[in-house]
């Protein structure tokens, strides 16, 4: 047989009390809860039509009830927390809280035993669990930059444009260069993976020079085109641009890249006005992000060359050449996650 839930009768006071709570902008979200289901059970209300009411489950409606019945408002307050209390006053924390986010002088960022020792009378496991508490973290940093491009958001919408409506019997490329690939040598081989025990690779390297890699992610297909040079100009890019001429003999090519002045050289523009189907659209200013071939560089960066081991720049770019054939095989277009929500800062 089901227990019948504690009645509840209120004074005026009490009444008048738990409405104040539930009507205040200033009131904690958890006292109006609390408030609410008392004001509900007052009334009479089962407690299966009070969870449905306020949308919260029967041990928490069972809990307040209780709690109010024998402590009355008193009741309603939280409990005091097990545990030994702690040695540090609000003031104290709040100082912490406040100096870490002021750099020392003389210095970048505070360490948590500098920075117990300027506070003074605490130790620092304490000022570590305080920053721990309050999320900051001194000795993290990340780098940012913001887009001064006052067209920013035309030429943005024209590559979300281009990426999730292109034109009819459109290809999408995304253009970049990958420079500076390092051809990195080891005097021993790399110890592979086994259980136990990550890869291991010697940390002495031999240099045999770089190569630079262009490359076009084909946006709808997922394909990468690319070719690697000695040098980086205008004249190994225009080269590549012939290339993806003849790579793609049909259709109109709209090619996405950044602000890189090589893109824009007068040798460059020339064999443009010639080509009329190629259409070229820039990321705006400090946005190459949008460019996606980007994280195309990122996989080829861990898949090849980050523990790569090369004898010669000749097999430096055989193996490049070789990852995108094998790429290509299985190739998929990056998929669109974004679903409109605001993005969280």
């Amino acid at each position: 047989m089901a227990r019948k839930a504690v009645e509840i009768q209120l004074t005026e006071k009490e009444h008048r009390e738990l409405k104040s709570i539930v009507r205040k902008d200033t009131s904690e979200q958890r006292m109006v809860l609390r408030a609410q289901i008392i004001l509900l059970a007052a009334e009479g209300l089962r407690n299966d039509k009070i969870m449905e009411k306020l949308d919260v489950s029967k041990p928490v409606v069972v809990k307040w009830r209780s709690r109010f019945a024998q402590d009355r408002l008193e009741g309603l307050k939280d409990a005091p927390r097990p545990g030994k209390p702690r040695v540090y006053g609000p003031e104290v924390r709040i100082k912490v809280a406040a100096e870490a986010c002021k750099p020392p002088k003389g210095q970048t960022h505070w360490s948590t035993r500098e920075l117990a020792k300027h506070i003074g009378g605490i130790n620092y496991t304490t000022v570590h669990r305080i920053l721990k508490a309050e999320k900051i973290k001194p000795h993290l940093y990340k780098m940012w930059k913001n887009s001064s491009d006052p067209d920013f958001e035309i030429k943005m919408m024209e590559i979300v444009g281009l990426y999730l409506d292109p034109p009819e019997n459109a290809i999408v490329l995304s253009v970049d260069e990958k420079t500076a690939i390092q051809a990195l040598g080891r005097p021993q081989p790399n110890k592979p993976v086994k259980p136990n025990h990550v890869e291991k690779i010697n940390h002495e390297y031999i240099r045999h020079g770089t190569q630079s890699l262009i490359a076009a992610l084909a946006v709808h297909e997922g394909t990468v085109t690319g070719q690697c040079f000695d040098r980086h100009s205008h004249k190994e890019f225009l080269i590549f641009l012939k290339h993806l001429a003849i790579s793609y003999p049909r259709g109109e090519l709209y090619l996405i890249m950044d602000n890189l002045s090589m893109h824009k050289h007068e040798e460059i523009q020339k064999w443009l006005k010639r080509n009329k189907r190629i259409h070229i659209h820039f990321t705006p200013t400090y946005a190459s992000w949008l460019n996606q071939i980007e994280l195309w560089f990122s996989i080829l960066a861990r898949k090849i060359i980050r523990r790569g081991v090369f004898s010669s720049k000749r097999e430096l770019v055989k193996k490049i050449i070789e990852f995108i054939k094998h790429y290509n095989k299985e190739a998929k277009p990056f998929q669109w996650t974004y679903t409109g929500d605001p993005l969280t800062v």
